[in-house]
């Protein structure tokens, strides 16, 4: 009696499990969709959408950008050197040095000829660290602020640069981030368009790892040579290009990567600048402005654009990859913690009815339930629970599915932006798809239960230390 009641837990189980894939998968699925009627709107009015007008005209919403450097010592001068060269009428950079140990200030001072002004800082957000000092260029004191201030963490940093910005929006971006050059014009598209709605806006993120940067540009875009990186390439075409993308369509998106974020400045200082509390502060921001604008009755919109694209370099070990999916498992399970009362509330539209319900069980379970398939199927067919046919069938739903999935982003990519123009890059993108099953996710799975289960202890927020080899230029 008892070992039929294992099996019967177990086949239950197991049907669950092969429910469970069918429906993440045909979700992302569905979002690729929306992806790809998004890019063929967008791709129709590309030739009348108004970038140059949007440059030329001296009433375009004026941009604060945001650089947050701790130990950015060996990119910070070319990587400010290429901000202050972006193709946009009227902006600021502010960078914020958060207690840096090494030559990053100095870097700056010697390169941008850095002098001292006597300079109170705005209380509009709150920040724990204390500014020490803040410095102007010499030749373009409107253009280049640097403030130092002591070591508080991303989030801290960033607050000390809404409370410094000056300007209307305020863009975040990552110190070891390459922006292409008309990337701000598209980014601040949406406000100009529709400036009494837009809340913020995203742009795409795209891996950079054996691309040729020139100048601070990507100018040639390759398939990175490492197929740990190349699985990444994938998952972020399918996560972040795509999966936004149809978020963002149907008014869900909740998440703007901090590596690429424009918003309003008063409805960041409204609502509390960013949190200082959690590790996820780029996506705890933008549910906490779905909160605040739904809670004020307001009409807004917060949007995904597809082609403003920032360049980042992905981890190219699996420890240091490990240790970026623990932080961003982390944070998505403190923003679902902080924000619980929204979820599957109907005061909060779509956001509170359909997005973060599909993040808690699409996303912060997927890890959980993945680990225990991968347990209770073998456990399955050991005990007789389950059959071979059926275990087949669990495979193609759980892997073969989703390997199709990700070929469906990767060539959707392929036919709207052809970004990667050689036939041996796609070839190879496609294998990476199929590999991606075959341990990534099984590792990343591992990864995101530990950062889970960090949030959930309580364990102290941090930094964390993402080691990097820099851009490189491919010698063949």
């Amino acid at each position: 009696m008892d070992s039929e009641l294992v099996r019967s837990v177990v086949s239950l189980f197991d049907h669950l499990f092969f429910t469970y894939f069918v429906l993440i998968n045909s979700s992302y699925l569905a979002l690729i969709g929306l992806a790809a009627l998004d890019f063929a709107k967008s791709l129709r009015r590309a030739p009348v959408a108004g970038t140059d007008d949007l440059f030329r005209n001296p009433l375009s919403p004026s941009v604060s950008l945001l650089v947050p450097a701790h130990n950015e010592g060996p990119v910070i001068v070319p990587a400010i050197q290429a901000l202050l060269a972006l193709r946009y009428p009227r902006f600021e950079v502010v960078v914020i040095d958060d207690g840096s140990t090494d030559d990053t200030f100095e870097r700056l001072r010697e390169q941008f000829d850095l002098v001292e002004l006597p300079y109170v800082v705005a209380g509009d957000v709150p920040h724990r660290g204390a500014v020490r000092s803040v410095h102007v260029s010499r030749t373009e004191p409107d253009t280049l602020v640097v403030a130092r201030k002591v070591n508080g963490g991303k989030a801290d940093s960033l607050n000390v640069g809404i409370n410094l910005a000056r300007n209307d929006l305020v863009c975040m971006i990552d110190a070891d981030s390459v922006l292409d050059h008309d990337a701000l014009l598209a980014a601040v598209k949406p406000f100009a368009d529709d400036p009494l709605r837009v809340a913020g806006s995203g742009g795409v993120v795209r891996i950079a790892n054996d691309c040729k940067v020139v100048g601070g540009r990507v100018v040639e875009v390759r398939m990175p040579r490492r197929w740990l990186v190349r699985i990444q390439v994938v998952e972020y075409l399918r996560a972040f290009l795509t999966g936004r993308t149809g978020w963002s369509r149907i008014g869900g998106l909740v998440v703007i990567s901090g590596a690429f974020g424009l918003f309003r400045r008063d409805l960041l200082v409204k609502a509390g600048g960013m949190s200082l509390d959690t590790v996820g502060e780029d996506a705890e921001v933008v549910v906490r402005l779905h909160r605040t604008q739904r809670e004020a009755g307001a009409d807004y919109r917060l949007v995904f654009v597809p082609e403003p694209v920032c360049w980042s370099e992905a981890p190219s070990t699996l420890r240091v990859l490990g240790r970026q999916r623990r932080r961003w498992h982390r944070g998505l399970a403190e923003v679902l913690r902080e924000h619980r009362r929204m979820i599957g509330n109907p005061r909060y539209g779509r956001v509170g009815l359909v997005a973060l319900p599909y993040y808690v069980i699409f996303e912060l379970l997927a890890p959980f339930v993945e680990m225990l398939a991968l347990v209770l199927i073998p456990l399955g067919l050991l005990v007789g629970a389950v059959n071979i046919d059926f275990a087949w069938r669990f495979a193609l739903a759980a892997y073969g599915y989703g390997i199709l999935v990700s070929m469906a982003a990767l060539l959707l990519e392929e036919v709207s932006f052809h970004r990667y123009p050689r036939w041996a890059d796609i070839s190879r993108g496609l294998v990476a798809a199929f590999l991606e099953s075959l341990g990534y996710r099984q590792a990343m799975a591992v990864f995101q239960v530990r950062g889970a289960w960090q949030a959930w202890r309580g364990k102290e927020a941090s930094w964390g230390r993402m080691t990097r080899s820099g851009f490189n230029t491919p010698t063949g």
